[in-house]
């Protein structure tokens, strides 16, 4: 992975009134990464994505496009952006072919350029057979292509997406989050999105933001070290005395199930596997199965962000 740093964002902020809906965050974003961008509705998600696009100025902070400040030279900055909104901008009595000339001359590229730069756009996004078809016509999936095709059609440095998979179905979300991991390998790339397993299937890092603030900002390793629980799942053939079981060193409580499995609680990386293991051998309980519970992401959003909600009548928007 490159170390060029496409976006820097400082201190931004962002108030509404009395509200800051964004506060003094910062993150970068380098060539090569896929960012998931998540948030619970309310949280100054899109919020900062507009402002990160040039869509809504900030009430405070700096942004800078690769290499460029977004506020003193916004058109040099927003020429090396491209960006799918969560509805894309598609006119649906356009084709395909029509459609992406014109946003090649919105993103004013050369005349002699143009058709190249389509081809190109269409070739990455899988769309080089449904050139003269009228974007209507297209499936949700090939229109969520077309708006793909016209985020990156100039080769921005930075691709920000917002949920691109909404209402696809599962084939269809499958290419398109192949198609994001591709674009992460020649782009800085960011996702925002609702939907958990998306982060886990295509980014390289995660942030959350809460309550207008950053919360987390890690690689994917590091969520997984978020993600494990400090509960073991233990089945047995013959079923032992709770007390038993409690009585094995590391063992905080112990919480019965069904069908001979229990949920061993011990403290954060003091595992009693191997101690339960060993006691069960010597006790003849019949071992069938002992492994460490995995939190899902889910839960762990849930854990970061757990908190306040925002209060009524904010203006921002999930």
């Amino acid at each position: 992975m490159s170390h060029d740093i496409l976006i820097k964002v400082e201190t931004l902020s962002r108030v509404y009134g009395s509200r800051r809906a964004v506060d003094d965050i910062g993150f970068e974003l380098r060539r090569g990464e896929v960012l998931g961008f998540l948030g619970p509705n309310g949280a100054g998600k899109s919020t900062t994505m507009r402002m990160i696009t040039g869509n809504l100025a900030p009430s405070g902070g700096r942004i800078t496009i690769n290499g460029i400040d977004l506020l003193d030279r916004p058109r040099e900055a927003k020429a090396q952006l491209g960006f799918l909104p969560e509805q894309p901008p598609l006119y649906r009595e356009f084709t395909v072919d029509e459609y992406l000339d014109y946003c090649a001359r919105l993103r004013r590229i050369a005349r002699p350029r143009r058709h190249a730069a389509r081809d190109s756009a269409k070739q990455r996004c899988g769309l080089g057979q449904v050139g003269e078809r009228l974007i209507g016509n297209l499936s949700k999936g090939y229109q969520q292509r077309v708006g793909i095709a016209q985020a990156i059609i100039h080769n921005p440095a930075v691709v920000v997406l917002d949920e691109p998979t909404v209402g696809l179905d599962p084939n269809q979300i499958r290419e398109i989050r192949a198609l994001i991991r591709e674009l992460g390998d020649e782009h800085g790339v960011i996702l925002s999105t609702h939907i958990l397993p998306e982060v886990q299937a295509t980014c390289d890092r995660v942030q959350i933001i809460n309550n207008g603030r950053l919360v987390l900002s890690d690689d994917l390793d590091a969520l997984a070290r978020h993600s494990r629980s400090s509960s073991l799942i233990l089945r047995l053939g013959q079923r032992p005395d709770a007390g038993m079981l409690e009585a094995v060193p590391g063992v905080e409580a112990v919480q019965e199930l069904d069908h001979g499995r229990w949920r061993i609680h011990h403290a954060p990386d003091e595992s009693p596997a191997a101690a339960l293991a060993e006691r069960a051998v010597q006790q003849g309980w019949v071992l069938l199965e002992l492994t460490p519970e995995q939190r899902s992401l889910e839960e762990v959003f849930v854990d970061i962000t757990a908190g306040d909600d925002m209060a009524p009548g904010t203006p921002e928007a999930a």
